[in-house]
This record gives C-alpha cells, structure tokens and sequence, in this order.
C-alpha cells in the first residue's frame, strides 16, 4: 500500500486531470526533439541530457506555479521548491533519456502528486505512442479506460523486464538475480518507464528496476498499486522507501522473492 489518500473525490478528480493536461504540455515540448539529429548534452555524472528534458520540465514548472503557486516542486533537471509542502509534485520531464536518444520509444514523461510526502497519484505519458497511464493507488487507466494488468499463473508462463540486464544493482542485497530469467518464458529489457506501462496495460507480467530517484518511482507506485500490481524494494519493503521496484501480480510476486531470496 503507498498511502491511504486523503484526497477528496473532487481533489482527486482535479489533481489528475492537471497531471494529465501536464503530461500533454511536455509532450509539445519533447516530440519535435525526437529524432536522429537530437542534441545531447552530457551532465556531471557523464547521464545524457537533451533539450526536450529541460524545455519539458521548465514549461511544467511555469504551469504549477500560475495554478498551485503554493505547491512544492522536485524536478530532475531543476531540483527542488518548497520540497516541505502539503503537496509537492515530481517531475521527470524525460525518464529514459538512453532510448530517447536511440529513438526507443520506452521514456515517458513522469509526473507524480506528493501528499504529505508519499505518492498519491501518478502519470506515465508516451508522448510518441499517446499513451497515458493514470493511477491513484485505487483505479489505473489507459488513455481514460481501466486497466489491470494480467493474471499469469506461474514464473514459467511469465514476461520479465528491467532497463538494463547487466545493471551491477540487480544484485544487491545478496539477491540470487541469476536464478530468476531462466525460470521465466521470457526476459527482456523493455525498460524506462514504458516497461510499466506494458506491465499495466498487460503484456509483461513483471518489472523489476533496481535503483531509482525519487522522480523515477513517485508517478509509477500509485499506477502500479491502482492496477493491482504488488510493488516493492529489493529488500521486500516501502519500495518509495527504498528507491527501487519489484513489480508483480501478488502470486508472482512472492515467486520472485522466493527465488531471489531461497533462505527465507
């Protein structure tokens, strides 16, 4: 569970159709970017960064202080304001700027509602597949209509995805990663924040990314938790808490954790 809301129906009903009307202003900033001739930056820590990243977030920040002046902001590319307000939204103007760069259409924009510093709602936006997952712990859709994922009985019928399969952090906490694709029908690395749209909408059965930030994980639990995904970190717990997802139907879920960690 990410956080019993305190929401009402009508903040609930307004607070998603900003995220939503948010997801389509960055959209307008991000598309005429995408391309073979995209200019890239690199930031401090060698991370590619384009233009659509900043215009995106830029443009998502002028629209939240016109309407929420009041409201908190914690960004990727612009940091943060007013992180200790009531509500705080989390950008990521661009999550997956690798394959945005590689014209892999798996990066979303990312923007999620913080209530009293847990996650309340969320938004996942393919601006080039127009594809928009909304979540509020309780209900997840698709462009406007209710999706679940998919029910899929055992690891040997399953799909399992992660942003990068070689990724050091897959192993962390001592897990037993090796034991888990070979035990699936099929592993790849549909990953970024379009692996959890394929996740919710039903076509992998489980998504797993090892390290994240705060604006990586924020929009995606409440999404995951509406469609009734279980999520958690690597060490079985607060996955926000944690910065990191483990993501499954519940009965695939404790498979997975069952083979990661054997001893317990």
């Amino acid at each position: 569970m990410i956080v019993m809301s305190e929401l009402s129906t009508e903040q609930n009903k307004s607070f998603k159709a900003f995220a939503e009307e948010l997801c389509h202003e960055a959209a307008k900033e991000i598309l005429p970017h995408y391309g073979p001739e995209v200019e890239i930056e690199r930031k401090s820590d060698a991370t590619p960064v384009t233009l659509a990243d900043r215009n995106a977030e830029k443009r998502i920040r002028e629209i939240i202080k016109e309407r929420y002046p009041e409201h908190g902001i914690i960004g990727e590319e612009y940091g943060k304001e007013r992180e200790d307000a009531e509500f705080v939204w989390v950008l990521d103007p661009v999550d997956g700027t690798k394959s945005f760069i590689s014209g892999v259409p798996l990066f979303a924009t990312l923007i999620a509602l913080l209530h009293k510093g847990r996650p309340v709602i969320g938004a996942i936006n393919q601006p080039v597949s127009e594809q928009l997952i909304l979540g509020d712990g309780t209900v997840t859709t698709l462009n406007g209509k209710p999706v679940c994922g998919r029910e899929t009985a055992s690891l040997a019928e399953a799909t399992l995805s992660t942003t990068d399969p070689i990724r050091p952090t897959l192993w962390q906490n001592d897990t037993r990663w090796d034991d888990l694709p070979p035990k699936t029908a099929l592993y790849r690395s549909w990953g970024d924040a379009g692996g959890y749209i394929l996740l919710c909408s039903g076509f992998i059965d489980i998504m797993c990314d090892p390290l994240m930030e705060i604006w990586d994980c924020a929009a995606i639990l409440p999404c995951l938790e509406g469609a009734g995904f279980k999520a958690t970190g690597w060490k079985g717990g607060d996955a926000f808490d944690e910065r990191c997802i483990i993501a499954a139907k519940p009965n695939l879920h404790a498979d997975v954790m069952k083979t990661l960690y054997p001893a317990l």
